[in-house]
């Protein structure tokens, strides 16, 4: 499925927008992760245990989102977007992806 974070697809038109489908997802870091994390913070650097964690978090919200547009009948999404925040003061992290789902004409 066509994704973008322009509200256009150059060379289609959009026929119907279906309105804002999301994705959200938490995710806290593994025990290694977090003793990983932890050493690395002492000694400054990229910590790449917490990068890969939030990349998995990203992957996921945008899969969830995606299937949302499927479901309601879209065939692209136009305007995505994330955004992340602390949940409560655990160590957790909410990932949101969303956008609006459209359909654009397709091409024969």
């Amino acid at each position: 499925m066509p994704v973008t974070t322009t509200f256009a697809f150059e060379g289609q038109r959009i026929t119907k927008y279906l309105g804002v489908v999301r994705g959200v997802t938490v995710r806290a870091p593994t025990i290694v992760q977090g003793i990983t994390g932890g050493l690395k913070s002492i000694v400054g650097g990229r910590i790449g245990a917490y990068a890969t964690m939030c990349d998995q978090a990203r992957q996921q919200a945008y899969d969830a989102m995606v299937q949302h547009a499927r479901e309601i009948g879209a065939n692209a999404v136009v305007g995505m977007r994330y955004d992340a925040s602390d949940v409560g003061s655990a160590t957790g992290t909410e990932v949101i992806c969303y956008g609006t789902a459209v359909v654009v004409e397709t091409r024969a």
